[in-house]
């Protein structure tokens, strides 16, 4: 067998394995989702504050991030891989156990320490020893099935809520975790640790200060949990520390997060833009399966099966992905699609009690391709011109980036169904709530597409193999 078709299996086999990881944390976010109206009811939380359990999690995977490439550089990174993956599990159990709030955030943010080292890590342990003309290939690879996780975990989450109760959403990640470390250990080649020197310790408190500042003051803002000033000084503070985080990462010579990444336009797209489509698309998995709960009446399973459209249209979507970059390059794929994806939120607005459940199936389903195609260009667009040596450096401030938007997803989606409940004077969620819920976020999705089209039309033809 010749060296490019042995490293071509490698990369392939250590995509399926490092899978196993996203589709374990996949999986634990679309059954929570489901899950969360049960979850209000046992805790005699309101839903809306419910939010909080998944964006504490989302935050600590941002305010962590960061420290992942310095620590598989110093530990190795497999060896990185396998503790974030152990580390998950046990918080898992953990979060499986809370009886309040409180504590259900506090071990959500423990298991947010493990995502934060096993996402990008695993990311890492693919990208570095992968040609640019398999990027394409790898990273479809990678995402197809860890797309089993939100495929899956909709139905799960409600039949498992249904049948137990919601604490079951978490303890399933116990048996898919031990299986992943076997496969970890087993499959994946030792990788030997580095000397990066000294982590920018300071670099990391003010960042990950400023996020953690900025995700108190947006969670909490408007909701009576705290007094309004606590929360508008906790968004003046975390900008304020941001900013001095920025300076001090432009300073230093290995900084925690290396912005001088911003200077590949094709890092930088992904990066900015993408950002505006995540937190758009981020307020999605959230809405829907409240709205069905708690406006339509759905039960868990119910909705769960209605709900997991989303995922299997982003499932079918990707065998074709590499055939439509091929012909219309990342420039013009990011721009068109990104308004389809941007119609297909904000058609969710047309949604009402009185719709079959087929029919918001087949829109759901619809909206899950052209999402799947926006995340898929976007995430392989974003490392196709980082130097290999710059790799460790791009998957930590992607990575950062990256996990940050979802939670302002979820952020933006509560912030809008209150405002609305506020404007209508009343105390319970309605359908008409929801519906603006969706028009916003599709709105913010939009607010992509004029950034996109700053790309170069060559943008990536390296990976994409496009010749226009």
């Amino acid at each position: 067998m010749s060296g490019a078709a042995e490293r071509h299996r490698d990369h392939r086999g250590i995509a399926l394995i490092v899978a196993s990881a996203l589709f374990m944390q996949n999986l634990d976010s679309a059954v929570l989702a489901t899950a969360l109206p049960s979850m209000a009811r046992d805790l005699n939380e309101d839903p809306a504050r419910l939010g909080a359990a998944i964006t504490s999690y989302l935050v600590a995977l941002t305010v962590f991030i960061p420290f992942s490439a310095w620590i598989a550089d110093r530990f190795g990174a497999k060896r990185v891989f396998m503790m974030a993956i152990a580390t998950f599990v046990v918080a898992s159990v953990l979060c499986g156990r809370s009886q309040g709030l409180g504590e259900l955030v506090l071990f959500r943010i423990f298991q947010g320490m493990g995502g934060a080292m096993m996402v990008p890590v695993g990311r890492l342990l693919l990208l570095r020893g992968v040609a640019k003309k398999d990027m394409l290939s790898a990273m479809a690879w990678l995402t197809m099935p860890a797309l089993l996780g939100p495929v899956t975990g909709p139905p799960l989450g409600g039949v498992l809520t249904d049948l137990f109760s919601w604490r079951a959403v978490f303890w399933i990640n116990v048996p898919i975790g031990i299986i992943g470390l076997g496969l970890v250990a087993w499959k994946i080649p030792h990788v030997e640790p580095t000397k990066p020197g000294p982590p920018d310790l300071v670099g990391l408190a003010l960042t990950g200060s400023a996020l953690a500042l900025v995700m108190f003051g947006l969670e909490t803002v408007g909701r009576h949990v705290v007094p309004g000033w606590m929360s508008w000084l906790g968004l003046l503070a975390g900008l304020a520390t941001g900013a001095l985080a920025v300076r001090h990462c432009r300073s230093v010579k290995r900084p925690a997060l290396d912005l001088s990444l911003f200077s590949i336009a094709t890092f930088r797209d992904p990066a900015v833009a993408g950002s505006m489509f995540r937190t758009g698309a981020g307020a999605v998995p959230f809405l829907i399966p409240v709205m069905l709960q708690i406006g339509f009446g759905m039960s868990a399973a119910q909705s769960g099966f209605v709900s997991f459209a989303t995922a299997l249209g982003a499932f079918a979507m990707k065998p074709l992905v590499r055939p439509l970059l091929k012909r219309t390059g990342f420039r013009a794929t990011l721009v068109a699609n990104g308004v389809i994806a941007a119609l297909g939120v904000a058609a969710l607005a047309l949604v009402g009690p009185g719709w079959p459940s087929f029919a918001i199936f087949v829109l759901l389903a619809l909206g899950g391709l052209a999402r799947s195609l926006q995340f898929t260009a976007l995430n392989t667009l974003a490392f196709a011109d980082v130097p290999h040596e710059r790799m460790s450096a791009a998957t930590a401030l992607y990575g950062t980036v990256q996990q940050l938007t979802p939670a302002l997803g979820v952020v933006l989606a509560t912030a809008t169904l209150e405002v609305s409940q506020q404007l209508s004077g009343r105390a319970d969620l309605l359908p008409v709530d929801f519906s603006r819920g969706f028009l916003v976020a599709g709105l913010v999705v939009l607010l992509s597409v004029p950034l996109h089209m700053r790309l170069a039309r060559d943008a990536g033809a390296e990976v994409s193999g496009h010749q226009g």
